[in-house]
């Protein structure tokens, strides 16, 4: 019971891989970038991207790892925009 228990907690440990969607848009227009353009790259739609951005949905598989490496990019670039977010990739 005991490494399960500690399975746990090392899980609600993990850093987040995606910033909260309030952040999402705020890092994006940070760097002067269009849902479109954020779209095109990943290969949705805007309105995937908007419902990202709202917290309506979640990017899944292959996407949610290149929007991810994409949020943490502009978190490290422009870290006064999600200090939090940008913190914890520090660690």
């Amino acid at each position: 019971m005991t490494d399960m228990l500690q399975a746990v907690d090392a899980l609600l440990r993990r850093p987040a891989d995606l910033p909260p969607p309030h952040l999402r848009a705020s890092l994006r227009k940070a760097d002067q970038l269009t849902q479109a353009q954020v779209a095109e790259v990943l290969n949705v739609t805007p309105l995937a991207v908007l419902r990202w951005e709202n917290g309506q949905s979640e990017p899944r598989g292959v996407r949610r790892k290149a929007y991810a490496r994409l949020m943490r990019g502009l978190a490290e670039k422009h870290p006064t925009v999600a200090p939090d977010f940008a913190a914890s990739l520090a660690d």
